[in-house]
């Protein structure tokens, strides 16, 4: 395989080869990129020294944002630059870092949608035994069962990476460097590849998406039993979960599950879960939530009261 790999470097075509159109990619995203930072960094700091905010549901969209951060700039900052640069080169190492930390960070975000699911289900249908179930040392080992799993899918989407040989063309029809644009570019027959990469990328976007609707049918068909204020609150919540899973795995579900595949659209798809869902976290999770509203409010009037003593 060693031998037959030649290309050291890829060229990524982005998304438009247009002069206007690629200036118009660099503000754009630039604005997407700096919005979903600051959002995210927000939610953290008001997580962190918010007393209000100390619920395991919490606990969770802390690491959301973490790694909504992390995954937004895993990608964002080299689309940006690339969008201003005739030389839009990328190392073979670089190529197969950015694959590793793109499915790292998205299977963290994949594991921890579900996670939040699941907080939701005792929350709503176990209340009386919500604080033992979901006690911290719990959540803490539910976060770092998400970290594992999320580096073992990781590491075998690298390894496919790894085992494809690139001895022709290395321009990748694509703005990043991901499993799907490089089988094509392969210079060895990528079908067991392609079905290794359906069943592991595929089976998780479309197994955890029909897990988190059926445990949210679940939910909210218990909540018949609850009172009108309990079931409006409850209510709230769950639809600000459903919209986020919407969001990342309807996109992820329709790039992974058909590698072999190709339409115009893809890479817009893939812009949408990579870059906008990043950006639209913090807003769901703010515009919707009275809680975390409350706790900005309180920061902002304390910084307003110590600035002024």
């Amino acid at each position: 395989m060693q031998q037959n790999k030649t290309v050291t470097e890829f060229i990524l075509l982005g998304l438009t080869q247009d002069p206007l159109r690629q200036k118009m990619v660099f503000l754009i995203f630039l604005i997407f990129y700096t919005a979903t930072v600051v959002g995210n960094l927000l939610i953290i700091v008001i997580i962190q020294v918010s007393r209000t905010l100390g619920s395991p549901m919490y606990f969770f969209l802390f690491y959301l944002s973490i790694t909504d951060t992390c995954f937004s700039t895993s990608i964002a900052p080299r689309l940006i630059i690339d969008s201003l640069s005739e030389n839009r080169v990328i190392s073979y190492n670089e190529c197969m870092t950015q694959v590793f930390a793109l499915h790292l960070f998205g299977g963290m975000e994949i594991f921890l949608l579900i996670l939040m699911a699941i907080d939701r289900y005792v929350a709503i249908c176990k209340p009386l035994q919500y604080p033992t179930i979901m006690r911290r040392q719990v959540c803490i080992i539910m976060i770092i069962l998400a970290w594992i799993g999320s580096f073992i899918h990781s590491t075998s989407q690298i390894i496919l990476a790894l085992k494809l040989p690139f001895c022709g063309p290395n321009m990748i029809d694509h703005y990043c460097c991901d499993l799907q644009p490089l089988l094509k570019l392969a210079c060895m027959d990528t079908y067991v590849i392609n079905l290794l990469f359906v069943f592991d990328s595929g089976a998780l976007c479309s197994s955890s998406f029909l897990f988190l609707m059926v445990s949210y049918i679940v939910i909210l068909y218990s909540l018949r039993n609850h009172s009108a204020e309990g079931r409006k609150k409850a209510l709230s919540t769950c639809t600000t979960h459903i919209i986020v899973v919407f969001l990342f795995l309807v996109p992820c579900a329709f790039i992974y599950t058909r590698p072999s595949v190709s339409f115009s659209i893809d890479k817009m798809v893939t812009v949408f879960y990579t870059i906008g869902t990043p950006f639209l976290n913090p807003l769901v999770y703010t515009l919707r939530n009275a809680e975390v509203k409350n706790a900005i409010r309180k920061l902002w009037r304390a910084k307003i009261t110590s600035e002024s003593i």
